[in-house]
Parts: C-alpha cells; structure tokens; sequence
C-alpha cells in the first residue's frame, strides 16, 4: 500500500464505514440503528448545570462501522459552525468533542460502550440495552463512578438523552446532562 498522509482520511473512513447492520445481529437486538444520521443538540442541562437560558447548541453524527458490527458517533458541543465563531470564548467547562463506539457482543446479547471526550479527558464505558421504552446504558468511569445514560422519547426525528451518575449515597441518580436531538435538515 503506498498511501499518503493525503489519502489516510479517505482510506480509514472506507475501512471503518459500513452501509448497514451486519446480518447476524437479529433485528429486535438492533436498539440503535435509528441513530444513524445527522442530529441538532439543544442542550438543556450539562454538568449539572441548567443551560436552556444560553441556547447552547450541539451536533451528533452516527454511521454504521466496522463491517455493520458497532456504531460509531461524534457528539460535538457547541456546535462546529459555533466554535468557528466563538473560538476564543469557548467555556472550556462545556467543551464536547468526543466519539462513542457501540459494539454489538452476540455472548452478552447487548452493546459496549465506549465514549471518549478527548476536548474535557472524559471517558466512560458502559452496556446498552433496551428496557420498555428507552434505551438504558449503565456503566462507570475510571475512578469507579457509576452512570445512566438513557435515550427516551425516541421517534425517527427526535430523541431525548439524558446522562446521570450514581450519587455517593448510592441511590440517588444525579442530572449531569440533557439533550434534546432534532433530526438535522427537519
């Protein structure tokens, strides 16, 4: 192979781009298939944080990867047209420029996650699964913090994200963020 630097972007997105799901995952197991696409942030809470008074807004693009075996995503936050135009005033506390891989695992009959926020040095993993009406994600942080991410309201445009971690008492789930997503040219 005699790529150049110029041809890396083109030569890694053919090889992790899939066009579909991959035929062994089962069609009931596909929780997150309606994902894919292009989506508009309107970020309501973040770190705990009420922001609907500053109209911060945000992107998620999500594809099929790696033969149609996981999902890859970009969540981006602000959106990217607003970090071009406020570079130099960006809250570096609501700075979110991270990528989530949701692996099917056929043993487990459910998806790893794994996010990485790069732009804040976040990282999380966690299991997704369908429960009723949601899509419920649980796992932890590196220092052991359990979290909740769940998807709800679920329609083919829209979709409410809402993220909580596990308070020290051990029972109550804390608000660290909230989204509501508009399917992008909708």
């Amino acid at each position: 192979m005699n790529e150049t630097h110029s041809d890396m972007p083109r030569a890694i997105l053919s090889a992790l781009a899939a066009p579909s799901r991959a035929a062994e995952i089962d069609p009931a197991d596909d929780v997150y298939g309606w994902l894919i696409g292009s989506w508009s942030l309107q970020v309501l809470h973040y770190r705990g944080f009420d922001l609907r008074d500053e109209r911060l807004s945000g992107e998620v693009h999500a594809g099929w990867a790696l033969e149609g075996r996981a999902i890859h995503d970009v969540w981006i936050m602000p959106a990217r047209e607003d970090r071009r135009a406020k570079r130099m005033a960006r809250d570096p506390q609501n700075d979110m420029y991270g990528t989530t891989l949701r692996a099917w695992d056929p043993a487990l009959r459910a998806w790893r996650i794994t996010w990485n926020n790069p732009a804040r040095g976040h990282r999380e993993t966690q299991i997704g699964r369908r429960i009723g009406d949601e899509i419920v994600q649980i796992g932890s942080r590196p220092d052991g913090q359990a979290t909740r991410w769940r998807f709800t309201d679920m329609t083919p445009n829209r979709f409410h994200w809402i993220g909580e971690a596990l308070d020290v008492d051990g029972k109550t789930w804390r608000l660290e963020g909230e989204f509501l997503a508009t399917r992008a040219g909708m």
